[in-house]
């Protein structure tokens, strides 16, 4: 980022007064053509007719010929009938098959060993796309999650390098860094995955953290890295800020557009009933990675409420507070005078959480609430991302720990929140990364205790259903011990970031 960027943003952050919370300007319309925009009508109606029961199945499907070639010979021809239509789709696509099941066996190698055994079946090759495909080319391999997600996942692949990391897979570990460096080059951002309908988004910005996973690069790898890291800073900055009532510059998840998602175009269509805010706010969800939860619906239940947009997050602005720490340390390590800029915009962004972002008479960090002007209710995982970062001060750290302990443990794991919706971000269900998170947070503010004991229970359950199913899931229900529910699809199975977790887990805590 050049000086001039750097001020621009100390600007923004220490902006003037405000009577009330403000939102920025919309980012410009995404440039990259998805396949909505390329098929149109055809896409419409294989997507409202449910041709294939996911919605991810077409627009992962690779064209056998030109796109206004193919919509052409669509609006001459008569496919009112769902038979018809499919036997079109399937003469001008090429359709990717279902995800192969975890055969049944009654004899299973240890979970450690079978994770090991996953990572070359969820590794992919340098892509260099046909045409017709919505994939993005990558320059290096990469890792995928698995079952319905066949492309590499911006947050999901920290969580998944922590695994790779402790069975001594650096070599790949770096390859996907440099695959995510390739990407902000190409569009200044991390997309929230390597499809063409994913640009317009991004997700949780971990890359700094993956970064410091590797300790041996060398000074051009790190000038390189540091580059991509100072762009990432300045799209967050520029494209997805929000003023607080005390002028104070704070980020929020949002998208670029305001249509319905390609991937999920029904369910949109359902929810939103042609609202461009709606679906603004449904896109803004899965750039939070919590798709969905009562984070962002405005009556706490119904995702017809969502409001993604106008709520300022915990997690987001916590995680900019650490890249802005790192982006101070690796510029005062190879020489830049920015450094100083960034220690700055980190302490300022600090204030403004432990003002904005606390509820002092509930002990946690949430969510602003820009209609309300206030911490949304309710305690989620996400009050740990300020212990994760390092940025809560160490009384208000001890007082988080007591409300996860109280609120949030559950008997094999962390709830993610408090709220029953059915939404797969609500509870009972727990997610590998939010166990991380909270993990490594509370040992850093001394509650190892507590960390352990949410350490073992997960553990626990991941190897419960393992040893019946033969499977790692996405997400689990940890007060039942079982597979977790909810969402826009059935269960996945794999699963990059819970293989990630778990084998990091193992290897601080298993005995």
């Amino acid at each position: 980022m050049q000086r001039a960027a750097v001020a621009l943003s100390l600007a923004l952050v220490g902006g003037c007064m405000a009577p009330a919370a403000r939102l920025s300007a919309p980012a410009p319309t995404a440039q990259v053509r998805t396949p909505a925009d390329l098929y149109g009508p055809l896409f419409e109606a294989v997507q409202m007719r449910r041709i294939f029961p996911d919605g991810k199945t077409f627009v992962d499907a690779v064209a056998k010929r030109d796109a206004a070639a193919i919509v052409a010979d669509y609006r001459r021809g008569d496919y009112r009938d769902d038979a018809a239509l499919t036997a079109f789709v399937m003469a001008n696509f090429d359709v990717p098959a279902a995800a192969p099941a975890t055969p049944a066996s009654a004899a299973r190698p240890p979970l450690a060993e079978h994770i090991r055994a996953l990572w070359p079946q969820l590794t992919r090759p340098p892509l260099d796309p046909p045409a017709g495909s919505s994939a993005l080319a990558l320059p290096h391999r990469y890792v995928v999650p698995g079952g319905r997600f066949r492309e590499m996942y911006y947050w999901d692949s920290y969580f998944t390098m922590l695994g790779l990391e402790a069975d001594g897979r650096g070599d790949l570990m770096r390859d996907m860094i440099e695959n995510f460096v390739s990407l902000v080059t190409r569009y200044g951002h991390v997309p929230n995955g390597t499809r063409t309908y994913y640009v317009s988004r991004s997700q949780p910005p971990f890359l700094y953290l993956m970064m410091g996973l590797v300790r041996d690069a060398d000074a051009a790898t790190q000038a390189r890295w540091l580059a991509a890291l100072k762009a990432e800073h300045r799209f967050w900055i520029t494209q997805r800020s929000v003023t607080m009532p005390d002028g104070a510059v704070l980020q929020r998840y949002g998208d670029a557009r305001r249509t319905p998602r390609d991937e999920s175009w029904r369910e949109d269509v359902e929810t939103g009933r042609g609202d461009p805010a709606r679906y603004n706010d449904l896109r803004a969800g899965a750039e939070s990675g919590w798709d969905f939860s009562s984070r962002w619906l405005a009556d706490g239940r119904t995702l017809a409420t969502i409001r993604t947009t106008g709520i300022v997050p915990v997690d987001l602005n916590s995680l900019l507070y650490g890249m802005e720490r790192a982006l101070a340390e690796r510029s005062r390590a190879l020489g830049h005078r920015d450094a100083g800029d960034y220690d700055r915009m980190a302490e300022v962004r600090r204030a403004a959480i432990e003002r904005w972002l606390w509820r002092d008479d509930e002990a946690r960090y949430g969510d602003y609430d820009l209609g309300e002007r206030r911490v949304r209710a309710g305690v989620t995982a996400a009050t740990a991302y300020p212990l994760f970062t390092g940025m809560a001060s160490p009384g208000r750290g001890a007082r988080v720990a007591a409300t996860i302990e109280r609120d949030l443990l559950a008997a094999n794991g962390l709830r993610s929140t408090m709220a029953t919706t059915g939404q797969q971000w609500d509870r009972p269900n727990g997610w590998a990364p939010l166990q991380w998170i909270a993990v490594d947070g509370l040992r850093r503010y001394g509650r190892d205790d507590l960390a352990q004991r949410i350490a073992v229970r997960f553990l626990a359950t991941v190897e419960r259903e393992y040893r019946a199913s033969g499977k790692l899931l996405e997400k689990y229900d940890v007060e039942e011990s079982r597979a977790g529910g909810g969402g826009e699809y059935p269960t996945q199975d794999g699963f990059g970031w819970t293989n990630g977790v778990t084998r990091a887990l193992q290897e601080r805590y298993a005995r």
